[in-house]
């Protein structure tokens, strides 16, 4: 597991308003580790450590391991909260994970091809991505960091649905095992010209016609 998977933390006692209020103050983060049938437990983040990591897609959906204390568990990212406007976070929630009990989790779709789908090479369309990341059953050992999605094939009008997605051995739909809808997940579609666009062509239409009409009475003019 890379570095940037792993947290360390260190157990905490005090809690509450006021000492979480305290904790930021220091440049920390309170968090709580839970799940697996053991106790949860209260830990002490580095702010601008974790903040950095949050910026890394795959931290959100990977399997992470916590040191707590010298001591190492595997988790996941199952909620964190923010500042509503500042650039701090507030709260962190690590989930423990068993190697034989599946997790629930998003994963983000990586969409790939585009620049070589039919539809855009050829029609100038546009891929649209309708859904970004997909809800997913698996073992901990089977988490994707992400889920790629080949739209190369598209045609003006074609879309990929979540049961088209190829998805990685031992994951599947949440949603699909539930007999949710088969929802697209990506489509090509026409770009609507723009009135400009549409006004400029209509001018290059006229004048061509104009130019055509002018021949014309110049041909006649001259057979006379």
């Amino acid at each position: 597991m890379s570095d940037s998977n792993t947290i360390t933390a260190v157990t905490r006692d005090e809690q509450g308003t006021s000492a979480s209020r305290r904790l930021r103050h220091a440049g920390n983060v309170p968090a709580i580790l839970y799940g697996a049938g053991k106790d949860t437990v209260k830990l002490t983040l580095d702010h601008n450590s974790l903040y950095h990591s949050l910026e890394n897609e795959a931290f959100h959906s990977s399997i992470l391991n916590v040191e707590v204390d010298g001591k190492s568990e595997k988790a996941i990212l199952r909620d964190v909260q923010m500042h509503p406007y500042k650039l701090i976070v507030m709260h962190v929630d690590l989930q423990r994970v068993s190697a034989t009990d599946k997790i629930h989790m998003s994963v983000p779709f990586h969409f790939t091809g585009g620049d070589e789908a039919p539809g855009v090479k050829l029609e100038s369309g546009i891929i649209s991505h309708l859904i970004t990341e997909l809800e997913i059953n698996c073992l901990p050992d089977d988490l994707p960091e992400y889920i790629d999605v080949d739209v190369s094939g598209l045609n003006i009008g074609d879309s990929i649905h979540i049961t088209e997605v190829n998805l990685p051995k031992g994951v599947e739909s949440a949603s699909m095992a539930h007999g949710g809808d088969d929802l697209a997940v990506v489509t090509c579609i026409a770009v609507r010209a723009s009135k400009a666009d549409e006004a400029e062509e209509a001018g290059l239409e006229a004048a061509a016609e104009g130019e055509a009409g002018e021949e014309a009475a110049d041909e006649e003019a001259g057979e006379e």
